[in-house]
């Protein structure tokens, strides 16, 4: 790809357009369901908080069940089929929601059902993409796309958040459930238009188990891929058990309608955007290690002011403090998506995805539950002071790896491993 053609990489890449477009059409979609679902379940099924945390850590369960394999079966498949193939089946789940509601079979266990089958889904989607866009876009590109995804992620997530209340509120939480169903027939159709093709896949001789464990091992031998992992694994836990009692807490705690809470996580959402729109400039100006501190430990401390947020003007708080948050972990992810499309060889990138994904999003069902069984032991407010105080705490672990004794992350590709003793490859560390 000539990068002196004139414009950015969404003008002058098309393919790259179609996939920003339909991965933007899903993260839109995605941030409408985390605020409808749980929306149902209290105004229409009057859950409580620990259904409510149940219910947020159904949909990342799958990535503890069947996140090892996946990474296998994508190093051994065409990418693109795996994500038409789990965009149509999370259309047809999540249009199934509001229908039920129709028939008058909407319940707790169902909106379970759905928020578990879309998640897997999303196991297989998730782990094709990653192994998807360094094929599609080439090296001296991929840290503008990078930011391009990460960026348009934030504002569609801001954009959902946001408008996921608003939906709910004129039209039904249930009903709302349409408006994600048709995201993913926007990125379906993306998809479908993509001229990229991959390169057959060689047969492989060796057995999916052991294709599981060399992931594994990959990312515990080299000390870049195990700092990583180990940071965003016990991150995506606290994360998640303050974001799985957030609606509740804002309901309780501020006395915000179901239409004030979707423009309050919007507010919130758009620390993402601010956080992509930083990442690279932080990263040239004072190198991408320091950056990486900055973002993921740095900003995280202002998690602090979300359990100080009250009614009115206390509600600025809550957007102060998860603003922060949201601009680190985009920052951050950014920085470390760039990172690791250099760092692994392209036929070792779906199982080492997957396999950091299963320990990073494994804990996230776990941060769900703690967050809903400390409100339902405690209290909502108490609740929130424990998780978000774990916010900055898990961070803390990059100061334990090489990260503060360096200015910049390695920036060269990993050369080609070659087998260990045990025949299993592995990245040698840097």
């Amino acid at each position: 790809m000539n990068r002196d053609a004139r414009g950015g990489l969404l003008r002058r890449h098309r393919d790259f357009r179609l996939l920003w477009c339909g991965e933007t059409a899903g993260r839109f979609g995605s941030s409408v369901t985390a605020v409808a679902l749980p929306l149902i379940a209290v105004a229409d099924l009057h859950a409580g908080t620990f259904q409510i945390g149940l219910l947020s850590a159904a949909a990342w369960v799958p990535w503890l069940v069947i996140g090892l394999p996946v990474g296998a079966w994508v190093d051994r498949l065409p990418r693109r089929p795996i994500m038409l193939a789990s965009a149509a089946a999370s259309l047809l789940l999540l249009a199934a929601v509001p229908v039920a509601a129709w028939l008058g079979a909407l319940s707790i266990g169902l909106l379970l059902a759905v928020a578990l089958l879309v998640g897997t889904a999303g196991v297989f989607f998730q782990t094709a993409y990653t192994a998807y866009l360094p094929g599609l876009v080439g090296p001296a590109d991929q840290a503008e796309g990078n930011a391009k995804l990460h960026g348009s992620g934030s504002a569609a997530q801001l954009a959902g958040l946001g408008s996921g209340g608003l939906i709910a509120q004129a039209a039904g939480a249930a009903n709302g459930m349409f408006a994600n169903a048709a995201t993913f027939l926007v990125s379906l159709v993306c998809l479908s238009r993509i001229r990229y093709r991959e390169d057959p896949v060689p047969p492989r001789e060796r057995a999916l188990g052991r294709e599981v464990v060399q992931g594994l091992r990959l990312i515990a031998g080299d000390v870049w891929l195990r700092t990583f992992v180990l940071h965003g694994s016990l991150c995506n836990m606290v994360l998640m058990a303050y974001q799985a009692i957030q609606i509740v807490f804002l309901i309780e705690r501020a006395h915000l309608s179901e239409g004030a809470v979707g423009a309050v996580l919007g507010l919130a959402g758009a620390g993402g955007i601010v956080g992509a729109a930083v990442a690279r400039r932080t990263a040239a100006a004072i190198g991408t290690a320091r950056a990486m501190l900055l973002f993921q430990l740095g900003l995280p401390t202002l998690a602090l002011l979300i359990p100080l947020t009250g009614p009115g003007a206390g509600v600025a708080c809550y957007v102060v403090g998860a603003g922060a948050v949201a601009a680190g972990v985009v920052a951050g992810n950014i920085l470390r998506a760039t990172f690791q499309q250099g760092y692994v060889p392209a036929d070792l990138r779906g199982r080492v995805s997957a396999s950091g994904a299963f320990l990073n999003y494994g804990t996230i069902p776990v941060g769900a539950l703690a967050g809903g069984a400390l409100a339902t032991a405690f209290g909502v407010g108490p609740a929130m002071w424990l998780a978000t105080a774990a916010v900055p705490l898990a961070a803390t672990t990059l100061l334990l790896s090489p990260l503060p004794r360096l200015r910049e992350l390695p920036d060269r590709p990993a050369p080609r491993p070659a087998a260990d003793a045990a025949g299993v490859p592995a990245v040698p560390a840097h």
